[in-house]
């Protein structure tokens, strides 16, 4: 299996290119400056370069791969806009599957994540947060899984991971937070073995039973 992965010089997207690897993926890690992917080069990895303002340059790299994974996310200096222009690239690039990073509270999430989730995202991120929900739509229209995740931090994955669907999301105050390695399994393994087709989920570190 090949995947691709976008935005694999970020945070997130770095993790998603070496899990990939680490289960024996063929991968195509993709940035608009492929010299800041960290990963080190070696055997299964294909750096590419291409910019989602440039659909036609998505659709090169992603050429040949059996799914696109997004850690997208948005850089200081880019406009709004940037998520709805990649997710758009991403699904019209030809790809049969994509798996998209989306933030938690937002869209489909909304009510799961309760008034003051929403409030937050409401005043933090005013800017980007139309921007998010219409990405999200795109890759669910699509056919798409789009992961949906609480406050993102270090550390390892959960060894009892689990990914949860909209109705089995814990009532909070607040979103747990779950670890950016757990993001990063949980979506390989949705590529790996997809069973949430058209679905937005949750990943949780196994600490965050409720």
């Amino acid at each position: 299996m090949r995947v691709a992965v976008l935005g694999a010089s970020g945070a997130t997207g770095r993790l998603l290119v070496q899990e990939a690897l680490d289960r024996g993926l063929e991968v195509t890690a993709i940035a608009r400056d492929p010299a800041r992917i960290p990963v080190p080069d070696g055997p299964g990895l294909t750096k590419a370069r291409a910019d989602v303002n440039d659909p036609d340059s998505i659709a090169r790299a992603v050429d040949g791969s059996d799914v696109l994974l997004s850690g997208l996310g948005i850089a200081k200096g880019d406009k709004v806009g940037t998520l709805t222009a990649g997710a758009r690239a991403a699904v019209a690039s030809g790809v049969p599957r994509v798996i998209w990073l989306g933030a938690y509270g937002s869209g489909q999430s909304a009510r799961a994540a309760g008034v003051l989730t929403r409030t937050l995202l409401g005043v933090f991120m005013r800017a980007e947060l139309a921007d998010k929900v219409a990405a999200d739509g795109s890759v669910l229209a699509a056919g798409g899984t789009v992961f949906h995740a609480g406050p993102l931090g270090d550390g390892p994955s959960g060894p009892k991971r689990r990914t949860l669907t909209l109705a089995e999301a814990p009532k909070r105050l607040f979103p747990a937070g779950v670890s950016r390695a757990t993001v990063a399994a949980a979506m390989v393994d949705e590529a790996v073995t997809p069973r949430f087709p058209g679905q937005t989920v949750i990943p949780v570190n196994d600490a965050s039973k409720n």
